[in-house]
């Protein structure tokens, strides 16, 4: 790491916020005049709305992310936590990967942490329970799909079959329809290659504790996607929740109960947890507080966006909403990055900062190959879209959205031959234990009880024998 009498601009989060922030901030800044240092405990940024595919298979998931170090060259990217924050001093303590925790004094701070998992105090859920927050996670759940299959087709045993083919998804989001729709393609597609296991033989359970799926494109477009799923034989069960899932065995508040070896979690997500231990002025759900122009509250060298900020929706307060908050979604994100980064230069400047502003221009999502719901605004005008170009629709504003011409271009790559070449079906369980072989293959051998006795044996007779030699 280097050192530097020039400002430090210290981004924290090198996600979709922290990644587009830097960029901006480093095209629009003079030679020399800052050095910009972003902390992440990953060295590279995940495209989240692109999981469910990644889980599918429908896209490799090296393509899915983005090497910080490759697309920031200029900026010192440091591979660690940032713990806390002294405001008095400007100091961030820096918690690397390996090694002990240090201090970094900066000038200008951006907090970009993004949002977790929300979740609550089930039992079983901790043990049990599979996430879709991260690249690791969606090849996780990929592989442990297909690996279930497995053990079903290899056993007789009703009951370990049962329970391997009962997947419960908790959460009818974005993140919880589009995955269920996904995963059950994938399975669908899968089954052909087994003489034992067919669709029908499957269970898919989606859960949720609202009235609705899919809020975020309408209720007319959320029935729908209820419905289709349906369709395809998921059973849906709204305005209830799960209260337990000890071993396995999933008991839901309406008096279900199913054993599964597969639950995956996609119940909503809260701001990151660290943000407590920085002394920001934090809103009623823990986002960082913020003023229109994206900078904390109180502060003038701080800002923050996407979904650890609560920035206020300016359209929406036009509108007559006095309580409108930008939705925390990858929409916002992008263009909060960009007003962002042209505010911190603005602010290191002297000039004055500009409010950011933007009003939704729809919301877009997929439920499988060539399945999805669509709502697209323009002005007062919302065009619903279901069925095959609502996916089109789908697939294009999220590959246009990926950052990078590289990634773009590999993630079109893949879908191109996707309509050529049929969906890969291999299930990788290893890359979670990859040493596990050699270490079987390099411990030594034990030792028979056979040979055992042998040795002790040979042990007693030989001080006899050298006593009678003696004699």
């Amino acid at each position: 790491m280097s050192t530097t009498e020039r400002p430090r601009i210290l981004v924290v989060g090198g996600g979709y916020v922290g990644l587009y922030a830097a960029r901006r901030i480093m095209k629009k800044m003079r030679y020399g005049e800052a050095t910009v240092t972003v902390v992440d405990p990953r060295s590279y940024m995940t495209y989240q709305p692109f999981l469910p595919e990644t889980a599918a298979g429908s896209i490799s998931p090296r393509h899915v992310v983005v090497p910080l170090r490759r697309v920031l060259p200029k900026a010192e990217v440091l591979t660690g936590r940032v713990t806390t924050i002294d405001q008095d001093r400007k100091v961030a303590t820096i918690a690397p990967l390996v090694g002990e925790a240090y201090e970094l004094p900066f000038d200008y701070l951006v907090v970009a942490l993004g949002a977790v998992s929300r979740t609550f105090p089930i039992p079983g859920l901790a043990e049990q329970g599979i996430g879709m927050k991260g690249i690791e996670e969606a090849i996780g759940l990929r592989n442990h799909v297909l690996e279930q299959l497995d053990k079903a087709d290899s056993t007789n045993d009703e009951e370990i079959r049962r329970k391997a083919l009962t997947f419960v998804f908790v959460g009818g989001g974005f993140a919880g329809a589009e995955t269920i729709g996904e995963v059950e393609d994938m399975a669908r597609d899968a089954a052909k290659y087994y003489n034992n296991v067919s669709r029908e033989d499957m269970r898919f359970v989606l859960v949720d504790a609202a009235d609705k799926i899919l809020p975020e494109v309408g209720p007319k477009l959320g029935q729908y996607g209820k419905e289709h799923l349906e369709g395809r034989g998921v059973e849906v069960y709204l305005s209830t929740s799960m209260d337990s899932c000890v071993d396995g065995h999933v008991v839901l508040k309406n008096g279900l109960e199913v054993d599964s070896n597969t639950i995956v979690w996609t119940a909503g997500v809260k701001p990151n947890p660290a943000l407590s231990r920085y002394g920001l002025p934090l809103g009623p759900r823990g986002h960082v507080d913020c003023e229109a122009t994206l900078q904390v509250k109180g502060t003038d060298y701080i800002w923050a966006a996407g979904d650890n900020a609560q920035v206020p929706d300016l359209v929406g307060r036009k509108a007559g909403n006095e309580n409108a908050w930008c939705p925390p979604n990858a929409q916002h994100a992008l263009r909060q990055a960009r007003v962002l980064g042209d505010n911190v230069i603005s602010g290191m400047r002297g000039f004055p900062q500009k409010d950011y502003s933007h009003a939704n221009k729809g919301a877009v999502a997929g439920l499988g190959l060539h399945k999805g719901v669509a709502m697209i605004v323009m002005g007062k005008m919302k065009i619903k879209l279901k069925g095959r170009l609502a996916w089109y629709m789908h697939r294009g504003y999220h590959g246009l959205a990926m950052p990078t011409w590289n990634r773009k271009i590999r993630v079109f790559a893949d879908w191109t031959l996707a309509m050529f070449l049929k969906r890969e079906v291999v299930a990788l369980g290893a890359l979670e234990t990859p040493r596990e072989e050699f270490y079987e293959a390099a411990k030594p051998a034990p030792v028979a009880a056979a040979s055992k006795a042998e040795d002790k044996s040979r042990a007693e007779e030989k001080p006899k024998a050298e006593q009678a030699k003696a004699s």
